[in-house]
This record gives structure tokens, sequence and C-alpha cells, in this order.
């Protein structure tokens, strides 16, 4: 019996130990995976809500803005009910700047939307990205580690990641917040057309966590 009960005790443990290993690999996995600011951003091939497939290295010449969305989400709405987004949206695009909104909630979950709802979405929030890219098997979201909603990333024209992390220094969903917000993104852009680096390049996103499938 004893010797019985001292195997299962090992089985216990080393059970323990192939999950902790697992998880431990994983974690450093998803880190490796990161984009980072100063590298090339990864590439993603993306169908958006109209049909029309879009790849980023097909961009090149053409900075880009990256914003991870899920519209039940309350700190997107406070961008939204603000016309925080669209202003952002209208004033980047309006420039040549080529802004791609991304939804990466599964199926059943929440955010998720068929093309129609998403079109649905834009028009009757007034909001202007270039396309709405649709992402429920979260690819696009995996590849940059996409974390919340919203969560900002800013390219070059070179390919190159500029900016990423939150759209302002406000990780709240009052809407109060954002005329006194710092706004990141809009910081980020006007160091990029004077030349600069973005300062800071990277901070950390707030909102929603983005709502990937099993």
């Amino acid at each position: 019996m004893r010797a019985a009960a001292r195997r299962r005790h090992l089985q216990i443990i080393l059970s323990f130990a192939i999950t902790f290993i697992a998880g431990m690999a994983m974690a450093i996995t998803i880190a490796l995976a990161e984009p980072r600011v100063g590298e090339r951003a990864p590439d993603f091939v993306g169908v958006d809500s109209n049909g029309k497939t879009h790849k980023l290295s097909d961009l090149k010449g053409k900075t880009v803005i990256l914003e991870w969305t899920n519209h039940d989400c309350p700190f997107v709405q406070k961008h939204y009910a603000t016309g925080n987004m669209q202003k952002l949206q209208k004033e980047t695009t309006k420039g040549g700047i080529v802004w791609l909104s991304v939804i990466s909630s599964a199926p059943g979950l929440q955010g998720h939307v068929e093309p129609a709802k998403a079109n649905m979405l834009t028009t009757d929030r007034d909001a202007a990205p270039s396309a709405v890219i649709l992402d429920p098997k979260g690819e696009i979201g995996q590849a940059y580690n996409a974390r919340t909603t919203p969560h900002m990333f800013l390219i070059d024209a070179h390919g190159t990641l500029i900016y990423k992390g939150a759209i302002d220094d406000k990780p709240s969903a009052n809407n109060a917040d954002v005329p006194i917000a710092r706004n990141y993104l809009r910081d980020a852009l006007a160091a990029h057309a004077a030349g600069k680096p973005a300062d800071p390049d990277s901070t950390r996103p707030y909102g929603c966590s983005v709502k990937y499938g099993s």
C-alpha cells in the first residue's frame, strides 16, 4: 500500500511539473511572438466586411494604423460615443494613412459580428476606417498579441512598427475623460510627421480583453 501511495504521489508531482513546464513554454512563445517597436510589423492577410482582401505587405509606402475593436466593450463605446475615434479616423485617412479596424472576437463571443453588422456599425456611428477586417479565428490578433479593445498599432511606410499600446492615458470607460486625456496615438503620429520617434513608443493597453476562441 505504501509503495502504491508513493507511486501515486510521484505521478501527481510529475503531472504538475509537466503542466507547469507547458505553461512556461507557452508564455515564452507568446513573449517571443509579440511584435517589437522598431522592428518589422507582422505581415497578415485579412478579409474586410465587404469581402475585399488586405495584405499588409501590399501597403508598403503607406502609414498604417491597426485598431482592435469590439462594439460591445464600454471602453470602445467611450471613444465612439464621444466621436473621438471617428475624428482620428477622418483626420488620418484624409492625409493618406490607412486605418484598419480589426475585429478578432470569435463566433458566439462578445463583439463578434457578421459583415453586414460590421457595415451597419460603421454607418450608424459615422466611423471612417479604410476598412473593417474580420478576424474571427484571431490569427491577426494573436500575431500582434492584441490584448484589449481598443489596442492601437502604428506602422510606418517601411512596414516598421513605431507605436503600440493604449490610445490615451485615461484607462477608464468614462466619456468625460476623453477631452482631458493625452492621446498617445495622435502624439505618435505628430512625432512621426516631424521625423522623430514616438515618446512613449509603447504603452500598456487598456479596455476589454480580446475575445479569442478556445
